[in-house]
């Protein structure tokens, strides 16, 4: 019997059997494919998303495999003005990591799946299909084609994208948020002796042009990306021809600069499920949100599904925590990342007018000052296993190591305060932590596992309280 099935063997599947794997649990994971997807797909993670690899013990060969990025996401008129940055900035962001990482998904992919080779409490099977699920109190029988025999667990995860098996037998209503557009995916390995190639942009254009809106993205190495809004008239099954698309490639360049990796079309979408958790079946990544790219978030929204489940299932199998600690997975998750689908539909908007006076008039309300900047946002979670929810920053320690080095994946106290009852507390915690605790009049502040706050405390007797509220109370270290 083991502790948790994942269904799917993607990147959030892999993470999450490397977060649980290194946890502890019995833990096997089941994909249909025999081998990595050999073409790109995702391309962007962000310093949260590197801060969970960090927390996975992956960092180091996940930096050393993508490219760091500083210059941000302009949004560009069709004129080459700039309307839009998305902010980038020079090193380390408040996750204690580079704020943008590019990467090509089958390299991260194969980092992911390397890792858990370092777990023998964690099976993969490749070439097996979850066929069907049967639940009673205790446990998920699953059966397998090829039949090798059915599989039990105590819990299973649907990270088995958007024609999710898991999903259906959940029985999830998926929401509707707005978007639908066929765009075509090009991704094309540049001839670097090219001098066309040499004067590519180094950071992500997004051109709001009514005539061919598009996508531009400089990967790593020889690796570009070209997305293309499919327009009236256009034929989707041609569209991936090289004869209909180097044309509007010619600004940047030809087919004499470049190899093509591949080309499709794609539809992108912006739903929602609303159910993401029915007794022991879950779901994380795409089984249960699609997120139009326009933000780079579609991927790590799923790694943040897998961070938050993990603690949880990791409590509640050891029998630390209640099996209502679930419960909080999707109150927790689904609002925060419905704010970034919401602003992926928004900038869509921008970047896909089409009605050629819009655009103009959209152009000029941009134009009239700067360049409008705007960050990603910072949601706190929905309700859940918090008084607080908003993550914390993670800086360097006086002794040099990050916050999490010092912490690992567990509840922290970190502050000016004697240890409660069950806790060591980090009471030293240096300039940085004493600044944010100084700037809103508290003592201490209680992190969760996945570096999200539990709650602040002002005074030692509502650090008590935040301690005995926590779902366990396993100990922190101390520096």
């Amino acid at each position: 019997m083991f502790d948790v099935a994942i269904v799917g063997l993607g990147p959030v599947g892999a993470l999450l059997a490397n977060l649980l794997g290194q946890a502890g649990l019995q833990v096997i994971a089941l994909e249909r494919d025999t081998g990595i997807h050999p073409l790109p797909r995702a391309v962007h993670f962000d310093g949260e998303v590197m801060r969970i690899f960090q927390s996975a013990g992956l960092a180091d060969r996940i930096a050393a495999a993508a490219r760091p990025s500083s210059k941000g996401m302009h949004f560009l008129s069709p004129d080459g003005r700039t309307l839009m940055i998305r902010r980038g900035r020079e090193g380390p962001g408040p996750q204690g990591w580079v704020s943008n990482w590019y990467f090509h998904q089958p390299l991260l992919e194969q980092v992911l799946r390397d890792g858990l080779g370092r777990f023998p409490n964690v099976q993969c099977r490749l070439g097996t299909e979850v066929v069907a699920l049967d639940e009673t109190k205790d446990h998920v029988t699953l059966h397998l084609q090829p039949d090798a025999g059915p599989v039990q667990a105590h819990y299973v995860v649907g990270c088995d994208g958007a024609r999710s098996l898991v999903r259906r037998a959940i029985g999830s209503r998926q929401q509707d948020l707005g978007l639908h557009q066929p765009w075509l995916v090009v991704d094309l390995l540049v001839d670097q002796n090219s001098k066309r190639a040499r004067e590519l942009p180094d950071f992500t254009i997004q051109l709001c042009d009514p005539m061919r809106p598009m996508t531009v993205v400089y990967v790593g190495g020889d690796r570009h990306r070209w997305e293309i809004m499919l327009m009236p008239g256009d034929d989707p099954a041609r569209m991936t021809e090289p004869e209909i698309f180097w044309p509007m490639l010619a600004r940047w360049l030809g087919p004499e600069d470049a190899v093509i990796e591949r080309s499709a079309v794609y539809t992108f979408h912006s739903v929602i499920a609303e159910g993401w958790r029915r007794d022991r079946l879950l779901l994380a990544g795409d089984s249960c949100h699609q997120t139009p790219p326009f933000l780079g978030q579609g991927m790590c929204a799923g790694m943040r599904d897998a961070a938050n489940l993990a603690w949880k299932l990791d409590l509640i199998c050891r029998g630390l925590a209640d099996d209502a600690l679930l419960d909080t997975y999707e109150s927790e998750r689904r609002p925060h990342v419905q704010t970034f689908i919401d602003l992926a539909v928004k900038l869509g908007a921008v970047i896909q007018a089409t009605d050629p006076e819009a655009a103009r008039e959209r152009d000029r309300r941009f134009a009239s000052g700067a360049p409008e900047m705007f960050d990603y946002p910072q949601p706190a979670l929905g309700p859940g296993a918090h008084r607080d929810g908003r993550l914390f920053p993670q800086p360097r320690l006086a002794d040099g190591r990050l916050l999490d080095e010092a912490v690992g994946n567990r509840f922290a106290v970190l502050g000016r305060a004697s240890s409660p009852p069950g806790m060591v507390a980090i009471e030293k915690p240096g300039p940085e932590i004493s600044a944010w605790l100084t700037a809103r009049d508290a003592i201490a502040v209680v992190l969760r596992p996945d570096r999200y706050i539990f709650g602040v405390a002002r005074d030692q007797e509502a650090l008590a309280k935040l301690t005995r509220a926590l779902p366990s109370a396993p100990k922190s270290t101390v520096t």
